[in-house]
């Protein structure tokens, strides 16, 4: 993924950028602690391991939020940048270690699901939600130069993806009974966080830091993410 340049930016302009960007993640936070609280109490009273999956996916979403935060406290954010997405790749991986795990073994014989009108309301809430707040960081960071603004916004529309995903496992669940479609669900979802946990990794989400966007400085070497 590359983040087009900065162009010419001024200092007011990107201070106003680096501000809607804090604004961003702390609404980010608070959504994703509350969707966090709600999916997980959920999901364990259902024995819906793709609700709790969500659920903690909501926490991965915090922390690459919080992230993204942390890098934008600091007077010069790119520096912090490659630091930034590899706390987002570490919780990405811890996400698809325990999902995968536990739709495993749902799979073989453990507990069945059980329907959760609960859930099913806020997956499709975040459903319609989250693509909004994706598409307005996005834009943002895209603006600013920022590749772990970028990279947090692409977490956040994957994260309207699993509701997707998440839904119809639910879905089918409650309304055909099809209690594998729950851990299956959660097997997508475990998937999907592998996939980016290692593009996060590699430096991928980072094609370019923001100084160089901003043309504030030359490229340094093999590195783009330096």
């Amino acid at each position: 993924m590359t983040v087009p340049a900065a162009a010419s930016l001024t200092s007011e302009r990107r201070q106003k950028l680096q501000r809607r960007i804090r604004w961003i993640v702390a609404g980010t936070i608070s959504y994703n602690v509350v969707e966090a609280v709600i999916a997980i109490v959920s999901g364990a009273a259902a024995s819906s391991t793709a609700l709790v999956g969500f659920g903690l996916d909501s926490i991965v979403e915090v922390l690459s939020a919080a992230a993204v935060a942390w890098q934008f406290a600091a007077p010069e954010p790119e520096k912090r940048e490659r630091a930034a997405l590899r706390l987002i790749a570490v919780a990405f991986f811890a996400l698809a270690a325990y999902v995968g795990a536990s739709s495993v073994l749902d799979l073989m014989g453990g507990a069945e699901a059980e329907r959760s009108p609960i859930g099913l309301a806020l997956v499709a809430v975040s459903l319609a939600v989250m693509p909004f707040v994706s598409w307005f960081e996005r834009q943002t960071g895209r603006e600013l130069g920022s590749a772990s603004a970028v990279a947090d916004s692409k977490q956040t529309l994957i994260c309207a993806g699993l509701s997707a995903a998440v839904l119809v496992g639910l879905v089918l669940n409650a309304w055909l009974g099809w209690s594998w479609a729950d851990p299956a669900a959660a097997l997508v979802l475990a998937g999907v966080a592998v996939r980016e946990g290692l593009e996060a990794w590699r430096g991928e989400a980072c094609a370019q830091p923001a100084a160089v966007l901003a043309g504030e400085r030359e490229p340094c070497g093999d590195s783009d993410c330096c």
